[in-house]
């Protein structure tokens, strides 16, 4: 199944619409989709190490566009989908502890957050609940989002076909990696805060 799963990515890769995909779901994974783009970027630049640059300005641009979207959520709708998206992924009882560490740490919340597997769409909705300056949290998101996605890329591109060899031979190990730090991530939020 693991396997299969990598070959549709990487068939996904290949597609006009590759990027469209990769946009939409970075887009997504910053406001309400608990799913990162992190797989596909992976992936995209795998199958195409000469796009890495490209697929690591497209996750950052659409994540902070996602990311504006979860502030506005949670600005504006926070008592009703906002609640329902922070609490569905792990963050309901923290939303004081989190103001709290926000009025204390301010930027670092974000720029720690955004590079850590903590689901960053609980950040965004969060920062806009809080009344964090709005031009701040945009400019700190490119930074982070920015720096996630273009180290994962420039590794991938340097490395190239032997990054793709080690993931394609270790596939399972690489798999299990990612999923128990996106878990780490959730319980992190949970537990932190």
């Amino acid at each position: 199944m693991l396997r299969r799963f990598y070959d549709w990515l990487i068939r996904i890769s290949d597609k006009p619409y590759a990027v469209w995909v990769l946009g939409a779901m970075s887009f997504a994974e910053s406001s309400i989709f608990p799913v990162p783009p992190d797989p596909l970027l992976l992936a995209m630049t795998v199958a195409h190490p000469k796009r890495a640059w490209l697929y690591a300005l497209v996750c950052t641009v659409t994540s902070v566009t996602g990311g504006m979207v979860g502030y506005l959520i949670g600005m504006w709708f926070y008592d009703s989908i906002g609640h329902w998206i922070v609490v569905t992924f792990g963050g309901g009882d923290s939303v004081e502890k989190f103001r709290a560490f926000y009025a204390e740490w301010g930027s670092m919340a974000i720029l720690v957050k955004g590079l850590t597997p903590i689901p960053y769409k609980i950040v965004t909705i969060l920062s806009g609940f809080s009344g964090y300056d709005f031009f701040w949290f945009v400019v700190l998101s490119l930074i982070t989002r920015g720096a996630r996605f273009f180290i994962e890329a420039g590794i991938l591109n340097y490395f190239g076909d032997d990054a793709r060899h080690f993931i394609e031979r270790n596939l399972t190990a690489v798999a299990v990696v990612f999923v128990v730090t996106l878990v780490g991530g959730f319980l992190v939020l949970r537990y932190m805060f």
